[in-house]
């Protein structure tokens, strides 16, 4: 019992030691900072936090941080013993994509325990700062240079550096009316400013690939200078002819003297200082005229930027503004080739890409409008249709009349505003309309129905055409009259016994004459019947004179 009763005398010692021991110096015990915020901006690294209890002075603060796969904390480089609510932990090298656990804790004569902050990624905590702006004033238009953000040697934006996209607030300084332009090179001038009048502008950077807007540059602010004796060419624009560019502008002035620069377009994307990387054109420098003729094999495929600057030998104008130019686009936009299935009162048309030498699809990176134009081939009234698609349908048309049809592509882009050469003319017929078609069942309707007729008709024809070049060979009428059923069984038994042979025994040959004689007056005696009796007595009186002969022939034997 009094053993149980020291140990638990000493455990209470124990535990109470630190307190009576801080009590004795004079200290009080250490609440945690709390709320801990990290702000990143392009690669400043802040840490910012609130005291748990301002009555206590000569506190420090001190960071830890843990990498992923490490066991052990490392004290925070630039956030060690320090004596105000901030600190900045930029020298760290860190890899901005991974993620970094944080902790804290105040110190004096003795320590807090440690706040630990949500562990996070640098590169999605970071904020886009404010781009580096340089700018330039001419007579009529502003130079402006953006920097990216972050320092040259950045580590957040490393692999981001050539992402960004800039949009930039312009306005006059006397009226405050503000002018938005988007999606700006990193290099970029302002057009159609008025003289010797200051504007103010402002620029910021986005990523749109990571949904990050950054904040605006300071303001800016500049004064165009005074207007130029010679202004700059004019409305420029590329065509072709056979295999030559034709760059043509307009000037105020004549006897001048022009020469055309070009520069790649990408390299608008590189910050930087591009003003010696543009280049001159073939056969445009130093030309009199108000256009110039240069080959296409002195562009690759690509797109490039195209300036023109005029000088009277004494003074020089400003270069003219930037135009695109698209080599696929500029070169040559070729005609479509499409197919079309003829309907009783419509066409479908199939428009497809057209095709090069060796039967070659074009492939066209940019969107296009089709025309087509359609007219019956009997009249030149002609109607037009414009499409989007490549599946059209031409309505409202005449079944059974041939119309005849041509197509040609436009850039849907204005500022191109290229058009293709019409395509060959393709006639089509359409086919038949419903009103032929409920004809043709009328047709086979009647035609069924009048079959009948036509069957009995053509009986009644054959018998005619038998009768009168084929005649049967039953007797007419009037014969047939004295011929009677009872007639005709009499001249069948008649014929009959006629067929009977009958056999005498003959002592005489001297009689053989007789018998022969009386057979043969027999047999004329039938034949003569035969032809003029005209009735069935005819019959009975040769079985008459049968019976007469038969008793001579006795008479004679006797």
């Amino acid at each position: 019992m009094m053993v149980a009763l020291l140990g638990a005398t000493t455990l209470v010692l124990v535990a109470v030691a630190p307190w009576v021991l801080s009590a004795a110096a004079g200290g009080k015990n250490l609440k945690s900072p709390q709320k801990v915020e990290v702000d990143i901006i392009d690669d400043n690294f802040i840490l910012r936090w609130n005291r748990s209890d301002e009555s206590v002075g000569n506190v420090t603060f001190s960071f830890d941080y843990q990498k992923p796969g490490m066991d052990n904390w490392i004290k925070l480089p630039g956030c060690q013993n320090i004596t105000s609510t901030k600190c900045n932990f930029s020298s760290l090298k860190l890899n901005v994509y991974e993620e970094i656990k944080l902790r804290i804790r105040a110190e004096k004569e003795n320590t807090s325990s440690w706040y630990e902050v949500d562990s996070f990624t640098p590169f999605r905590k970071a904020q886009i700062g404010p781009p580096e702006v340089h700018v330039e004033a001419e007579d009529k238009a502003i130079v402006i240079h953006i920097s990216p953000p972050g320092t040259k040697d950045s580590v957040m934006w490393a692999l981001d550096g050539l992402s960004f996209t800039y949009s930039l607030v312009i306005w006059k300084n006397s009226s405050g009316v503000e002018e938005r332009i988007e999606n700006i090179y990193s290099r970029h001038k302002i057009y159609k400013l008025s003289p010797e009048t200051t504007y103010c502008l402002k620029v910021k950077a986005a990523l749109l690939t990571s949904w990050k807007i950054g904040v605006y540059s300071p303001v800016h602010c500049i004064k165009t200078t005074v207007e130029n004796e010679l202004p700059p060419p004019e409305n420029i624009e590329v065509s072709v002819q056979n295999q030559n560019y034709v760059l043509k502008w307009d000037y105020t002035y004549a006897n001048m003297t022009f020469q055309v620069q070009w520069l790649h377009a990408f390299l608008k994307r590189n910050p930087g200082n591009h003003l010696y990387k543009w280049k001159q054109i073939p056969d445009c420098e130093n030309v009199k005229t108000t256009q110039c003729v240069f080959p296409q094999n002195v562009f690759q495929k690509g797109i490039y930027l195209l300036r023109v600057q005029a000088s009277d030998g004494n003074n020089t104008s400003f270069w003219s503004e930037e135009i695109k130019f698209d080599t696929e686009i500029q070169a040559f936009l070729l005609p479509p080739v499409f197919h079309i299935r003829s309907l009783s009162d419509s066409f479908h048309i199939y428009i497809g890409a057209p095709k090069q030498s060796g039967n070659k699809p074009v492939i066209q990176d940019y969107p296009l409008i089709y025309e087509i134009i359609f007219w019956e081939n009997t009249s030149n009234a002609e109607r037009k249709i414009i499409e989007k698609k490549t599946d059209v349908t031409v309505p409202n048309l005449k079944p059974l009349t041939v119309y005849c049809v041509k197509a040609r592509a436009h850039t849907m882009d204005e500022k191109l505003n290229k058009s293709s050469v019409f395509s060959d003319v393709v006639c089509e017929k359409t086919k038949p309309g419903n009103t032929s078609k409920i004809w043709l069942i009328v047709g086979i309707c009647i035609a069924l129905f009048a079959l009948p007729f036509v069957i009995y008709a053509a009986k009644v024809f054959l018998r005619c055409i038998n009768y009168v070049f084929f005649p049967s060979l039953k007797p007419s009428s009037n014969i047939d009259e004295y011929f009677s059923e009872q007639s005709l069984k009499n001249l069948l038994l008649s014929t009959s016994e006629e067929q009977i042979e009958k056999c005498f025994i003959i002592e005489n040959i001297s009689t053989i004459a007789t018998v022969e004689e009386t057979n043969q007056t027999d047999e004329d005696h039938k034949k003569y019947g035969s032809q003029t009796s005209q009735d069935s007595g005819n019959y009975s009186n040769e079985d008459e004179s049968e019976s007469k002969t038969s008793e001579e022939l006795q008479q004679d034997f006797v």
